[in-house]
């Protein structure tokens, strides 16, 4: 990494979402960046309009999020809807000067901004826009073989061969019920029984109370399942770099991705419900060989590791060079 590329200025703007501020730190750190993270809060008309309502921007925030004020960054990647109005008062702001990425689809032009990252799904194109297959995120190689040295110890106690299972849990679009729960327990703890594997298991947040009672119920007496409760550091990348093979729900883009960087055979939970552009991306992953669906056996191939991130990275970098020579910067 060059020193331009050190001395570069970053803000990863979002409202404070993980999903969204991942995605964002992400992408600059795969750029050799260290970022400014910036929680924005925005007050009416802007909270209720933007991206529409594009006027006067830089009045758009509240004293309860983080400041939108100079010196400008040089580079500004944000997520998220209340984030766009951070990036259209920064262009502005900043004469154009400061680099905009904006990651998912803004709901308007792209010329708003200086690239635009956006999911296969979306079908957008445009000569400033960039897709990807999944979402961008904060897993890396050398994070993963770190996790696996610290917490390989810990979980020594368990068979060789392990899967990790994560569990999302009800959003906008997937509900997990209490029937699917039960047979994704049954399936687990079929495994368990009849297979040299452990299991490591980590719920989410909106997993819910009553769904973990099914999964305990079904596997906590298990002298080869560990069930994340919560506390402490999250393992999530230890799972991740410890895992033979991974069981993910389907609600989550940026956990199925996530998953399919590590180049571990993936196995996807459906879950009830369902939208276009959910069931267009699990279909592309399953039709690329990333994944396949889970019916509670495993088994095991092999497939190149998705690495948007380091791809989209390198490209912005790119850019980012030839937009400031074409500012003399």
């Amino acid at each position: 990494m060059s020193e331009n590329k050190k001395e570069l200025t970053c803000w990863a703007v979002s409202d404070g979402k993980a999903g969204m501020e991942n995605q964002c730190v992400g992408l600059a750190q795969a750029m050799g960046l260290q970022p400014i993270v910036k929680r924005v809060k925005l007050r009416s008309p802007w909270k209720q309009l933007i991206p529409f309502f594009r006027f006067g921007c830089q009045n758009a925030f509240l004293p309860e999020g983080d400041s939108i004020e100079a010196p400008w960054p040089d580079v500004l990647i944000a997520s998220g809807r209340q984030s766009i109005a951070a990036s259209l008062a920064v262009r502005q702001q900043s004469k154009g000067t400061c680099f905009t990425i904006q990651i998912q689809n803004p709901q308007i032009r792209a010329k708003h901004f200086s690239a635009v990252i956006v999911p296969e799904h979306d079908h957008m194109k445009g000569e400033n826009i960039y897709p990807m297959k999944g979402a961008l995120h904060k897993v890396t190689t050398e994070q993963l073989t770190k996790a696996a040295s610290e917490w390989s110890e810990r979980y020594a106690h368990l068979p060789e061969k392990k899967a990790a299972v994560l569990i999302g849990g009800n959003n906008g679009v997937y509900a997990l019920t209490p029937d699917v729960m039960g047979d994704v327990a049954e399936k687990l703890a079929h495994l368990a029984k009849t297979q040299d594997i452990g299991l490591l298991i980590t719920p989410s947040r909106r997993t819910g109370e009553d769904n973990i009672a099914i999964l305990k119920a079904h596997l906590q007496d298990l002298p080869n399942v560990e069930i994340w409760d919560g506390r402490g550091e999250n393992p999530y990348f230890a799972y991740l770099a410890l895992a033979d093979w991974i069981i993910v729900t389907c609600d989550s883009v940026s956990m199925a991705t996530e998953a399919c960087s590590t180049g571990t055979p993936v196995y996807v939970i459906k879950m009830k419900g369902g939208a276009p552009k959910f069931e267009e991306f699990h279909n592309s992953l399953e039709e690329a060989g990333y994944t396949r669906p889970f019916e509670g056996v495993l088994d095991t191939w092999s497939y190149p590791p998705l690495n948007d991130t380091d791809r989209l990275a390198k490209i912005m970098l790119d850019k980012i060079a030839e937009h400031r020579q074409g500012f003399n910067l």
